[in-house]
């Protein structure tokens, strides 16, 4: 496999998550537009400096590396034949066993990024099969760390179980701006007031966890450690049952990802 410039390609490359990866592996420069083919049905897409084609054929057999970036539910409609390829999915609910049937590939990788990649700040967790190489293993994470972080977990499951931690991601602090958004603007503080003081507080002030040595839980322990606002608001959040909102949320995450993975793999398959 070429060190400089592999040859990748994008399945679904005018999608959202198609498109950023492919910017992003052109930007950082991982990848030669050359060397960057992205299918979509419409032909053409916004990364222009890709070569772009309608044919799948012709994309894996110009490619080492093929990326499934459609939709879940779409999977079945995609006419993929990639035995000699490393095939990377960035599917939710899509498995390995059902992958490998459909594109008849050893070499798979699935992946669980989010909606952050679009601006580079994606957590995406990965696991390979064991035919995938260290150096092709290696070159995945460079892939996936364009748009973003990324670690290799040791199993499939975990992949399932992250569809909801990190793959819904955005979407908690987004539900938890909406939350407090709406109880300001009930208090009868103005929309926009209320909009900024919620974005201030998910965006701006989580910054706290993302600095070098953060620990959630000593800052938790700190603030509340005041026995003030915040204190109050954490304590009555959790006896509200916070927590155990969280893990529900997580958990019917979880199980959605398996039924997924179950439709997918079609009735008699494992």
């Amino acid at each position: 496999m070429a060190a400089q410039s592999p040859r990748i390609g994008i399945i679904g490359g005018s999608g959202w998550l198609g498109s950023a990866f492919a910017r992003a592996f052109l930007d950082t420069g991982l990848v030669a537009p050359s060397a960057l083919v992205l299918s979509s049905r419409a032909g053409t897409g916004a990364v222009a400096e890709a070569v772009w084609t309608r044919d799948n054929r012709e994309l894996v057999a110009r490619s080492e590396v093929v990326l499934l970036s459609v939709r879940p539910e779409q999977f079945a409609e995609v006419e993929i034949a990639a035995p000699e390829a490393l095939v990377v999915s960035l599917m939710a609910g899509v498995g390995i066993e059902t992958i490998r049937r459909r594109t008849g590939a050893r070499r798979i990788v699935r992946t669980m990024p989010n909606a952050a990649a679009t601006i580079r700040a994606s957590y995406t967790p990965w696991f390979a099969t064991a035919e995938v190489g260290a150096g092709e293993r290696a070159l995945v994470q460079r892939l996936l760390e364009s748009c973003g972080t990324a670690d290799a977990v040791g199993s499939e499951a975990e992949i399932d179980y992250f569809s909801g931690l990190t793959g819904s991601g955005p979407a908690f602090p987004a539900l938890l701006a909406q939350a407090l958004i709406a109880h300001a603007v009930a208090r009868g503080l103005p929309a926009a007031t209320a909009r900024r003081a919620a974005l201030g507080v998910v965006a701006g002030a989580s910054r706290l966890l993302a600095a070098e040595g953060a620990e959630p839980g000593a800052i938790l322990d700190a603030l509340i450690g005041y026995r003030g606002t915040t204190a109050a608001a954490l304590e009555t959040m959790r006896a509200a049952g916070f927590d155990r909102a969280v893990a529900a949320g997580l958990e019917a995450a979880e199980a959605r990802a398996l039924a997924m993975a179950a439709a997918s793999a079609g009735p008699g398959q494992p």
